[in-house]
């Protein structure tokens, strides 16, 4: 069982922001901030979350920072077999729980509906570069913040 105290917990926060801040992407800075917890190295945690960014792959769908929480989710309590319906239903049923409280505090799990994108706007892979016009004009750092805290106090609730 993971036991962090509530500055354990916004070390954390802050440490998933700096990631981000950095140049990773918002799913990334979130797993990363987290996955030493469950054995993995830095390395391997960027790797595994890559794909997530920018509403999974920039096709502004799932926010990035949500799909690291999941991932998470998949390292605390995912099913490892592939008969076990009970271990499946309690990881979805908590992937819906924080994905409801990261919806109730941010407006929306979708990243498009999140930043305010039309649904003309086309998908392009190519990121944008990190100015400060980026970050001024982006609640991304936001939405890592939220994640990670929600994630967080996941954690500390399950010591109680």
């Amino acid at each position: 069982m993971i036991t962090l105290s509530p500055q354990e917990i916004e070390q954390r926060v802050a440490q998933a922001v700096s990631l981000f801040k950095e140049g990773y992407n918002c799913s990334q800075s979130v797993v990363a901030a987290y996955a030493d917890l469950y054995g993995f190295t830095r390395e391997q945690a960027l790797r595994m979350s890559a794909s997530f960014g920018g509403g999974i792959g920039r096709m502004r769908e799932t926010c990035g920072a949500a799909c690291g929480m999941f991932l998470l989710a998949g390292l605390q309590t995912g099913a490892t077999d592939g008969a076990d319906r009970e271990g499946k239903a309690a990881n979805y049923a908590l992937v819906q729980q924080l994905a409801g409280r990261f919806r109730e505090e941010n407006g929306a799990l979708r990243c498009a509906d999140l930043l305010g994108l039309s649904r003309q706007e086309p998908v392009v892979s190519t990121p944008e570069a990190r100015t400060p016009q980026y970050y001024a004009k982006r609640p991304c750092a936001k939405m890592v913040e939220s994640a990670a805290r929600i994630w967080g106090e996941y954690l500390s609730r399950q010591q109680a």
